[in-house]
């Protein structure tokens, strides 16, 4: 919702403020999954190192969600300003009420699996274990993800994309 670049924008920098920026994959403009009645968004996959264990990591991120504009008690799946996810901590497994490692929805989502194939093709979900390429391929369409190179081109002095 609102400026969807900015929030974007000011999502990473308060990301990279807090944790060692690794990589970034492009953004891309994609089609609502759950909840169709909304406006397309916008999405990236950035690469972090931290010293956060994965839920203080996760409890880092809401806040940060509720400090860009968030609410907190909207309806899952409800227009957003921001959502923020942890898709993978290394090769942790979690299965928790608050926190479930790989995130859970990656395999159906070619709005995950298409940035995070720029910037990590070769990982392999420890669960599952299948490389995100062979994820994606699996993906029975790719509809509704589109390539926006203007957005944050130049935002961060980031490292180049990494296998």
């Amino acid at each position: 919702m609102g400026d969807r670049e900015g929030n974007l924008r000011r999502a990473i920098m308060a990301i990279g403020a807090r944790t060692r920026l690794v990589a970034a994959s492009s953004v891309y403009e994609t089609e609502p999954m759950y909840r169709e009645d909304q406006g397309w968004f916008l999405n990236c996959v950035v690469v972090v190192e931290t010293d956060l264990d994965p839920h203080a990591l996760l409890r880092w991120l809401k806040e940060t969600e509720a400090e860009l504009g968030r609410d907190p008690r909207a309806a899952r799946n409800a227009p957003r300003v921001i959502d923020m996810d942890i898709l993978f901590y290394g090769e942790v497994v979690i299965s928790g009420p608050s926190l479930q490692l790989p995130h859970p929805g990656i395999a159906e989502r070619a709005f995950v699996l298409v940035p995070l194939e720029e910037v990590r093709p070769s990982l392999v979900h420890p669960v599952l274990g299948k490389s995100v390429a062979e994820l994606l391929d699996g993906l029975q369409t790719r509809k509704g993800v589109v390539r926006r190179p203007d957005v944050l081109s130049g935002l961060l002095p980031l490292p180049p994309r990494q296998p």
